[in-house]
């Protein structure tokens, strides 16, 4: 019988099972590589996909602005995906943006189908000013962007 998958709020133990986790994602260059440190101190940030007491999943929410977050470090263990906890963890960032009283989400991303699939849809990443300017300033391909801009409006 499969494990019951539980979300939750990512808690300090977690932060070498996410540090791996995002770590294994960046060294193919499809995640932005984050410190333990960095981990530690956006640990509030997290939420973890857990089953048999094992981290097998995670995201984050990062506030781009006062109607904006983005999901980022969206990330499913090899051996779990494709069994619906990438989805798991789309809806608990979801909720907690909703909590937040932040009508807009969006990623940048490679999985287009899986965010059309969660609701979102396809835009021009230049949309985002508050995105460009945190964030793509600081990377490698920022003149050479090959991500996909998506994004949800929360009712």
């Amino acid at each position: 019988m499969p494990a019951v998958v539980i979300c939750r709020k990512a808690v300090p133990e977690d932060v070498e099972p996410l540090f791996e986790m995002i770590d294994g994602y960046a060294q193919k260059g499809i995640m932005l590589p984050r410190s333990r440190k960095v981990l530690e101190e956006q640990l509030d940030q997290f939420v973890v996909a857990e089953a048999d007491g094992k981290v097998i999943g995670c995201g984050s929410l990062c506030q781009l602005g006062a109607d904006l977050v983005e999901i980022r470090s969206l990330g499913i263990a090899e051996g779990h995906k494709g069994t619906g906890i990438g989805s798991k963890l789309v809806s608990k960032l979801t909720e907690e943006a909703r909590r937040q009283g932040i009508p807009k989400i969006m990623a940048l991303t490679y999985e287009v189908s899986f965010f059309l699939k969660n609701g979102f849809s396809v835009v021009e990443k230049e949309i985002f000013p508050e995105k460009v300017w945190t964030d793509c300033v600081n990377c490698a391909k920022q003149h050479a962007c090959d991500e996909i801009a998506v994004l949800k409006m929360l009712n």
